[in-house]
């Protein structure tokens, strides 16, 4: 679940880890690319055969994650309109929503004029 890979990517990064391996989910590597088009990891690679799949993923020690909030939980999902997407600490983080045209900052979905359920925000 993409809870506990922010974890994952999060914890890592503040212990100084240059990598990490998670395991394999389309959700999850979704999200994996949506962090290197954001610059809070470098590179990511699947590596295995399907029973037994991993990503690699090669961290940022330049951006950090400073901060992470997480909205929607398995219990209590939240869904918004682009309409009320606000920004995230006056612009210096993003907000990650899922929609149906696939997994969006803030910004491009606003721009899409799409929106969906609200996963959470970084910075």
């Amino acid at each position: 679940m993409y809870i506990d890979l922010m974890i994952k990517i999060k914890n890592a990064q503040a212990a100084r880890k240059e990598s990490l391996k998670v395991r394999f989910t389309k959700l999850d590597m979704a999200l994996v690319e949506l962090l290197t088009k954001m610059g809070f990891v470098k590179k990511s690679e699947v590596k295995g055969r399907m029973p037994k799949r991993v990503i690699e993923i090669d961290l940022n020690p330049e951006r950090p994650i400073q901060g992470l909030k997480l909205l929607s939980r398995p219990s209590r999902r939240l869904y918004a309109s682009y309409k009320n997407f606000k920004g995230v600490k006056g612009g210096h983080g993003s907000l990650v929503v899922s929609t149906s045209k696939g997994l969006l900052t803030g910004g491009d979905a606003k721009k899409k004029q799409v929106g969906g359920q609200l996963l959470f925000e970084i910075w």
